[in-house]
């Protein structure tokens, strides 16, 4: 039924205008990307499952570590976080409330992370980074 939905609206549109066109480019970056996935896997450009998909990732994440200049690693970024879109719209996440409840458990766990340190007399700049991620590990019990 998605793919008969796109094809008339291609049809509204007019042969010469991208199905993509009247995505607003306004859009948060994470959420254009999942709409535009969405809408060419509506019309068959889509892997046949999710599989296909995290292989795709690992290729990316591959291609990133590989990557020399500043210029190649953004470019790669960018299809990593392109690809990890496609495996959360797969899986009818919404990447945009996904990344800001993942922002929210950060912001929660270090400043308890801070907390713990005032409390303790404790300079957290002044701690070698096994010692932080020691109090990252507690405060990941402690607030979730």
């Amino acid at each position: 039924m998605a793919h008969n939905w796109e094809v008339l609206k291609q049809e509204e549109r007019g042969a010469d205008t991208s199905l993509l066109d009247s995505v607003p480019k306004e859009m948060p970056a994470l959420g254009y990307s999942q709409e535009v996935q969405r809408r060419v896997a509506e019309v068959g450009f889509d892997w046949k499952n999710i599989d296909g998909v995290i292989d795709k990732l690992a290729e990316e994440v591959n291609e990133f570590k590989q990557a020399d200049s500043q210029e190649q690693k953004e470019s790669e970024f960018g299809d990593l976080l392109f690809t990890l879109a496609n495996v959360v719209r797969r899986l009818g996440i919404d990447s945009e409330a996904a990344l800001r409840e993942a922002n929210r458990r950060f912001y929660r766990r270090f400043t308890f992370m801070e907390e713990l340190c005032r409390k303790r007399g404790l300079s957290f700049d002044k701690m070698s980074f096994d010692e932080q991620n020691a109090l990252w590990e507690e405060a990941k019990k402690e607030v979730g």
